[in-house]
C-alpha cells in the first residue's frame, strides 16, 4: 500500500511541474551560431529501430558475456538462441563453487523486433526481457521492459558461427 502511495504521490510531483511555465531560455551572447547537418531520415530510422524487418530465424544465433551480480565477480552467460524458438541459457557465477546453472524455453520478438522475451519452462522463474541493440548484440533489461540506467555491462555479444 505504501509502494502505491508513493508512485501516486511521485506522478502527481510530476504532473504538477509538467504545468508549471518556464521562461523561454535565452540565447548566449558569446556563442556563436554553428553549421550543423540535419539528420537524414535514414539515419534517425537507423538509431530508432537497431535490426530492420526482423526475422527470428535470421536472428538466432548464440550470445554470451558476463553480466553484473551482486554477490560475485559475475555471471558468465551463454545465450543460444534457436530458430523454432526455443532456448538455452547456462550461467555460471564467477568466484562461486557452485556449478552452472541451465534453463530453457521460448524466445519471441516484442516491440517490431526491438525487444526480446525469454519464457522459461520453469514457472518458478520469471520471464527476462532484452533490448535488441543491433545484429550482433543484446542487453538485459528490467522486470517492466525498461533499460537498466549503470555504468556496468549487462549486453551480450552475437557468437561469429564457426
Amino acid at each position: 500500500m505504501k509502494y502505491r502511495v508513493a508512485i501516486a504521490a511521485v506522478a502527481f510531483a510530476l504532473s504538477v511541474s509538467a504545468c508549471k511555465q518556464e521562461e523561454p531560455a535565452k540565447p548566449a551572447e558569446t556563442a556563436a551560431p554553428t553549421a550543423t547537418a540535419p539528420a537524414s531520415d535514414a539515419a534517425l530510422e537507423a538509431a530508432a529501430h537497431p535490426v530492420k524487418d526482423f526475422d527470428p530465424r535470421v536472428f538466432a544465433g548464440e550470445f554470451v558475456g558476463t553480466l553484473p551480480c551482486a554477490g560475485c565477480e559475475g555471471i558468465e552467460t551463454k545465450l543460444a538462441l534457436a530458430a523454432d524458438g526455443s532456448y538455452a541459457i547456462e550461467e555460471t557465477y564467477r568466484g562461486k563453487s557452485q556449478d552452472a546453472s541451465r534453463g530453457d524455453g521460448t524466445w519471441t520478438a516484442e516491440d517490431n523486433g526491438h525487444r526480446l522475451r525469454l519464457d522459461p519452462n520453469s514457472k518458478s522463474v520469471e520471464d527476462r526481457l532484452f533490448e535488441v541493440v543491433g545484429q550482433n548484440e543484446i542487453r538485459l533489461m528490467d522486470q517492466d521492459g525498461n533499460a537498466i540506467q549503470s555504468a556496468q555491462n549487462y549486453s551480450l555479444k552475437r557468437v561469429a558461427a564457426q
